[in-house]
């Protein structure tokens, strides 16, 4: 069985989740984020689940210093990997923003997992975020790039056709 592993990233409300809900549409999926492991510990602190500025920051700076003590964001994800690669699933979609973090989790791939960048600048101001984690989520050469600027069913359309295409030249 052909599988894919595809680090996803964009900024925030580009449809990410949509995306990968849609693909759960016509394929085994499994979603994971390196951000899961860090929420917990935030939990512990205090944080209650908001999506405020603050809390976004919060959540960066917190999953930046863990990766500095002892890589724990890449060891959780890579074993969420290792995971996917027993199981039955035909897609991972890991979400990573960092492109520092993204290097880290493709190198423990063996160079396997592909990257793609998802945009939406027709309904996306230019919010920023004031953390390096949602803000620079371009700061990467990503393998591919889509474009989720139609409706729903535009995007689910033409991501599963991108889905095809990606899977066929495995």
């Amino acid at each position: 069985m052909k599988k894919l592993t595809l680090v996803i990233n964009g900024r925030g409300g580009v449809g990410k989740d949509t995306l990968c809900e849609v693909a759960a549409t016509r394929y085994r999926v499994r979603n994971v984020s390196s951000i899961t492991p860090i929420k917990e510990l935030a939990a512990a602190c205090g944080w209650q689940g908001e999506k405020t500025d603050r809390a976004r920051r919060f959540l960066a700076d917190l999953k930046a210093l863990t990766a500095a003590y002892n890589d724990y964001p890449t060891a959780w994800i890579t074993a969420r990997y290792r995971e996917f690669l027993a199981g039955e699933e035909e897609i991972l979609f890991v979400h990573i923003r960092e492109a520092a973090e993204i290097r880290k989790f493709v190198a423990a791939t063996g160079g396997e997992a592909r990257t793609l960048l998802v945009r939406a600048e027709g309904r996306l101001g230019a919010h920023t975020y004031g953390n390096a984690s949602d803000d620079e989520v371009e700061a990467y050469d990503y393998d591919y790039y889509f474009s989720n600027d139609g409706t729903r069913e535009e995007a689910a359309e033409s991501f599963l056709s991108f889905l095809r295409e990606v899977l066929s030249s495995l």
